[in-house]
């Protein structure tokens, strides 16, 4: 029961093969680069085999995906012996619209449901489609599993998604908050209701996917109820290269100002702010890091300084908003592997409930352990993310019903 997972960009293909009869045992994963452009390049590595680097052009995703199956079956770097070993394909989409609240059975109607809500994620439905389109063309009667971003947080009732915009912009346009990162808010919400022993049907919780690109999702009784980002990712925290939450008005000063066309206006907000905005010297968190802490970078500690204010605000506001939380989860790149920012964040929090146990947080890159206090009333936890397992068992579960050609 192997399960090929896609996760197709406008540029570039992530994959794992996971096999599901063995404990969901990762066989293989890589990365294909540059895709439509030249000099493509592929890293790739099976289990208990040296890693394999390739490059060449590659055109566009269907020769992609066709390279990443003859690299799967190759005898020195593969791991499967026939395509025929592979069960199903499951895809990651980044926007489902209103139409999707689960994961779902592809189907052409499923593929004109993600075509209609291209305008809603230009960046990547297209891609994502593009990747299911050349799968269909090069395995035909493998059962592919569309698993969406926005799925999980179509729980929020109307009044937390709903801009205070003229009606009429949702009835025609679906203009409202989606929020996006609802694989892994639900993975590691409920990997860390398991290691807790936490009912999840009982439970206030707060998780915090922080990385180049970041949000926070409030939990209710198991289901979203509100999250930072809207109807695009731009929305929320302050990320590695966007604004976050910013006033509109701002931004219409600075495009009469600096006479910034719709497309310039896009990539200032997108790919020019945030912490490389406001520092001046990169996304990662970690030259940030280095420039505030060893060199003493005034910009760099300044954007510090509001990236971790930025999130400690959505928590109390969500705290409040659901009256109260009994967890608080970290995650993703930076909310795994970076414990001062962690502890920066939750510095302040005690009177939510949260007694932080610095010593225990300090260190902890990566792994899955509790950072509060074995006494604290709020619950605090790194829980590395897995976007691709909860792809990987969706796809099976639906693929197992799929004569039933239904959404699960």
């Amino acid at each position: 029961m192997k399960i090929l997972v896609l996760n197709c960009g406008s540029s570039s293909i992530k994959y794992q093969l996971i096999n599901m009869a063995n404990n969901a045992e990762l066989l293989a994963k890589g990365l294909l680069e540059r895709v439509g452009l030249k000099d493509s390049e592929l890293k790739h590595q099976s289990k208990g085999k040296d890693k394999y680097y390739l490059i060449q052009d590659v055109p566009n995703h269907e020769v992609g995906i066709d390279l990443i199956l003859k690299v799967l079956l190759d005898q020195d770097y593969g791991v499967i012996a026939s395509v025929n070993d592979i069960l199903a394909v499951g895809h990651r989409v980044a926007h489902g619209g209103e139409k999707f609240s689960a994961s779902a059975l592809i189907t052409s109607e499923v593929k004109k449901n993600i075509e209609d809500v291209i305008e809603l994620a230009p960046l990547h439905n297209p891609a994502n489609l593009n990747g299911i389109v050349s799968m269909e063309k090069l395995m035909p009667n493998v059962p592919q599993v569309a698993v969406f971003d926005t799925a999980y947080h179509q729980s929020i009732p109307q009044h937390a998604y709903m801009y205070a915009l003229p009606y009429e912009l949702y009835e025609n346009d679906k203009i409202r908050r989606y929020g996006f990162h609802g694989t892994s808010h639900k993975f590691v919400f409920e990997t860390a209701c398991d290691a807790l022993f936490m009912r999840r049907d009982n439970i206030r919780a707060i998780t915090c996917h922080l990385g180049n690109g970041a949000s926070i999702c409030a939990i209710k009784n198991g289901k979203s109820v509100d999250t930072s980002m809207g109807l695009t990712p731009v929305e929320g925290l302050v990320m590695g290269t966007r604004t976050g939450d910013l006033d509109l008005g701002a931004l219409l000063y600075i495009m009469k100002k600096k006479e910034l066309d719709l497309e310039a206006a896009n990539n200032l907000i997108n790919k020019k702010s945030g912490v490389l905005g406001i520092s001046g010297i990169s996304s990662d968190m970690r030259d940030i890091e280095t420039a505030a802490w060893k060199e003493g970078n005034k910009r760099a500690d300044l954007a510090l300084e509001m990236y971790n204010y930025r999130i400690k605000k959505y928590i109390g506001a969500y705290a409040a908003a659901m009256g109260g939380v009994e967890l608080i989860v970290f995650t993703g790149g930076v909310g795994e592997n970076g414990p001062e920012t962690r502890e920066a964040i939750c510095k302040g929090l005690e009177f939510l409930g949260v007694a932080f146990d610095a010593e225990k947080n300090t260190g902890l890159r990566g792994k899955l352990d509790m950072i509060s206090k074995h006494d604290s009333k709020v619950k605090v936890m790194v829980v590395p993310t897995n976007e691709e397992l909860v792809i990987a068992h969706d796809t099976l579960r639906i693929v197992s019903h799929k004569d039933e050609n239904e959404e699960i």
